[in-house]
């Protein structure tokens, strides 16, 4: 999945502010970055389409909101990219992942090491 500038920033937006129709999401970036009205409906739509957002019906208009949290898409989008690369046995992944893990600080290990506990169980959970 390929996401334009724009959209990387509405979807930054959204996850801040849970909710917004377009006047809202126009609002913020209109004196931050320019741009019409109808360039961010359509960035909205194209989002919604990507299965990125939810919206629903308030009014005349529509509220999205975020359908994926960060770390979701980020997990989607490392995982779209490498697949072009890494077999099903092969373990490059997981060493490119220990390459990049180099650069954590002292919480951002405890933080993996918890995830990872939890990722545990559920597989243990997962074959009972």
């Amino acid at each position: 999945m390929k996401l334009g500038d724009l959209e990387k920033q509405v979807l930054h937006y959204l996850w801040k502010h849970e909710s917004a129709d377009v006047k809202q999401v126009f609002a913020y970036f209109e004196t931050r970055r320019g741009g019409s009205l109808n360039t961010y409906q359509s960035t909205l739509d194209r989002l919604f389409k990507k299965g990125l957002l939810s919206r629903y019906k308030a009014g005349h208009a529509f509220q999205y909101q975020a359908k994926v949290e960060r770390y979701e898409l980020i997990g989607h989008l490392i995982k779209s990219i490498t697949s072009d690369f890494i077999a099903d046995d092969d373990s490059s992944l997981i060493a490119a992942f220990s390459s990049m893990s180099s650069e954590f600080d002292e919480e951002q290990l405890s933080k993996l090491e918890t995830l990872i506990e939890q990722q545990r169980q559920k597989l243990k959970q997962g074959d009972n």
